[in-house]
């Protein structure tokens, strides 16, 4: 008797598109919320499918769980998952509505007495006495900000946001990284424009980018160790941290990140998760980041 069910997926075709290798990649590997997710962003699908797939991560405290992401295990709702989801929400225009209040909640529940959230290690109450970080809050109040989103939370979470980047002296990267996803969308565009362009300064003095790709270090990353591209941080022509690179700089970025499809179809992670279950579960996420801003940029992937 034949067997019944969907046809399995043909060998993928050595010579294709960036697009469609990364496609095949995707059905292979990937949730069904990323599925949806590449299905939405580069077939025409529809944001509902996307919304369900992610309620499936959602818990009764307005946070999101179940290893959403990948790195995180476990059933409890944790800083980094909700943010994935909020990003999730951002990329299919959808996050706004009860959900986001709800959502809004259970940021201020796990804020630290600062207001801001705490560097993702844990979000039991004991968080609230450790300090909140640039890292952990930039992204998430600009993404909020983006899609119009107001909530008591965001008040005091801005404030620190403003405090931070305008002192920031650093030579970690993460946080500069995370400045520019709350610049780029934070209401005052003219005190934005100005603390980006005191940090493009800072950034090039530092050193915090890797300026061509031939200078990144060989073998991984050791831990948690990540060298930023000029494509990390301007992940779109919009952002305030294009202005940071020349056309040259970004070019070559921009040509190691389509040089690093892999054979499958898929993305290196970066920095590659302890795990291989988080490994193969981040993958089709970092497929999808890839060519969202390849695509930003123009660059040909279909």
């Amino acid at each position: 008797m034949a067997e019944t069910g969907a046809p399995a997926l043909p060998p993928m075709p050595p010579a294709r598109s960036v697009l469609a290798r990364a496609e095949h990649f995707v059905w292979l590997t990937a949730r069904v919320l990323e599925q949806r997710l590449f299905a939405y962003l580069f077939r025409g699908g529809d944001a509902a499918p996307v919304m369900t797939a992610l309620d499936a991560y959602r818990n009764p405290d307005g946070g999101y769980g179940h290893a959403l992401e990948p790195v995180l295990r476990g059933p409890h709702s944790r800083q980094p998952h909700t943010a994935h989801a909020l990003r999730v929400l951002d990329a299919v225009g959808r996050c706004g509505g009860r959900h986001i209040e709800h959502t809004c909640r259970y940021l201020t529940s796990v804020s630290a007495a600062d207001g801001a959230l705490p560097a993702p290690l844990t979000d039991r109450p004991a968080a609230k006495a450790r300090p909140g970080t640039l890292a952990a809050t930039g992204p998430v109040v600009g993404l909020l900000h983006r899609n119009g989103v107001w909530h008591a939370w965001l008040f005091r979470a801005t404030e620190f946001c403003w405090r931070k980047v305008e002192s920031l002296y650093t030579s970690d990267p993460r946080e500069i990284h995370a400045a520019v996803a709350f610049l780029d969308s934070v209401p005052d565009r003219p005190r934005a424009e100005e603390a980006a362009a005191r940090l493009g300064r800072l950034l090039r003095e530092r050193h915090l980018a890797v300026l061509d790709p031939d200078d990144l270090p060989a073998g991984p990353p050791a831990g948690d160790e990540r060298h930023y591209l000029p494509h990390d941080y301007a992940r779109s022509p919009r952002s305030l941290a294009r202005a940071w690179f020349t056309d040259t700089e970004m070019a070559r970025s921009l040509d190691f990140l389509a040089g690093t499809q892999e054979e499958d179809g898929g993305w290196p992670v970066r920095p590659r998760p302890e795990t291989e279950v988080a490994l193969l579960e981040a993958r089709p996420g970092t497929a999808i980041s890839a060519l969202r801003t390849l695509r930003a940029y123009g660059r040909p992937i279909d």
